[in-house]
Formats: C-alpha cells, structure tokens, sequence
C-alpha cells in the first residue's frame, strides 16, 4: 500500500510534455488494460478509449483543447467517449456477452437484464448519457494509477469543447461522445512550472469524515 501511495504522491497534471519521447507499446498496454478491467455500473463498460497517435489529428484538437501544449506534445492522446444513450441492442449486448464467456445463463442475471431494459431505454438520453459519462471517470482514475506504476506521466483534461472534438473524430457515427481527454508521455521539467511544487491536498482530519 505504501508503493501505492508512493506513486500518487508522484504523479501530477504536467503541463509540459517532451514531444521527442515515445511511450513503449508495453506500458501503453498495461494502462488501456487497467482501464478496461475497471469497474462500471453493471458491468456495461458504457464508454470506449480512443488512443490518438495521428499529428495532424492532435493538431486539430489542441485549439478545441484550449490550446494545451500537452495534447500535441504527449505520445498517446487518450479520448475517453461516452455512449450517447442506454439502448436495448446495448444493454443485450453485455449480458449476451457475459453468458457467451461464462458458458451459462443464470435466472438472477437475467432477470437483471429484463430491469435494465425495463429502466434505461425509457430515460431521456441526456440523463444516460451523463450516467455513462460518469463511468469514464471510474476508468480515467484506474489509467492515473496504472500510468505512474508505469513512470508515464498523464494530464487529465476536462478543459476542451466535446462538441469540437466529437465532430473532430466523427464519434457521432460511433454513438458516442467525448468526455475526457488523457494526453500520456513523458514531463519535460524545464518549462513545467509546476514539476516541483509541492502536492497540496486537504488534510486528513479536514477531508475524512467519521460518523
């Protein structure tokens, strides 16, 4: 647990990534992984990655990312993008899923599915959407975790327009809108200003509370 806390006492947003430094394909695959195994509501995994390599691509991000040097000057640009709503074909999908790999059906997870559908369809879409949304953000803190484990650095980003970067990457074709954006690579300390500022959290007693 202390090398767990170790590496979140390491990893910070950097603000200035080397453009010149490639993260290998293997820590790559231990981060998309540790995202893919990361807990959902009900297992649906509402959300895909979209890892962008492509400079030209990045470069047509960056201003819809506020201009944020990271996004052009990171390695892998992660795009974490939400189903655009909950849909019967969807929600079958994952339960048929579950049955195919486990190689049976069980009356409890079925009779679960049937809820599902009897629940998520008929929500407004917007209100599925912000559901499916907030399971990205489960995933973004299993990739912070993963990334320092890995020494690869990660800079979070809600600071962008979805509407930009959806049309950017024509997610609407995918049924799906961006929620997050994770540039990864490699801190380029001069010129980060704040590389070595002290990690400032509330303290324990002020942040915890116990009843």
């Amino acid at each position: 647990m202390s090398n767990t806390l170790d590496l979140l006492n390491w990893r910070y947003a950097t603000k200035k990534m080397t453009p010149h430094q490639t993260v290998p394909a293997e820590k790559l695959d231990i981060i998309l992984e540790a995202i893919r195994l990361s807990a959902s509501s009900s297992g649906l995994q509402p959300y895909q990655v979209l890892v962008i390599t492509n400079h030209e691509l990045k470069k047509q991000i960056r201003p819809a990312a506020w201009d944020q040097s990271q996004v052009t000057d990171c390695s892998h640009l992660l795009v974490f993008a939400a189903w655009d709503n909950y849909t019967e074909e969807r929600i079958n999908s994952m339960f048929d899923l579950v049955n195919e790999q486990r190689g049976f059906k069980n009356e409890g997870w079925e009779a679960y599915r049937q809820k599902l559908l009897g629940y998520y369809p008929q929500r407004p879409a917007q209100e599925n959407f912000e559901h499916a949304a907030r399971q990205a953000y489960i995933g973004l803190g299993s990739a912070l975790l993963a990334a320092a484990e890995q020494k690869v650095d990660a800079t979070p980003m809600e600071g962008f327009e979805p509407e930009k970067v959806d049309a950017i990457l024509n997610l609407a074709e995918l049924g799906l809108k961006s929620v997050l954006l994770l540039p990864l690579g490699y801190r380029e300390a001069e010129g980060d200003w704040l590389v070595n500022l002290k990690k400032v959290r509330r303290s324990t007693a002020d942040f915890i509370i116990n009843r």
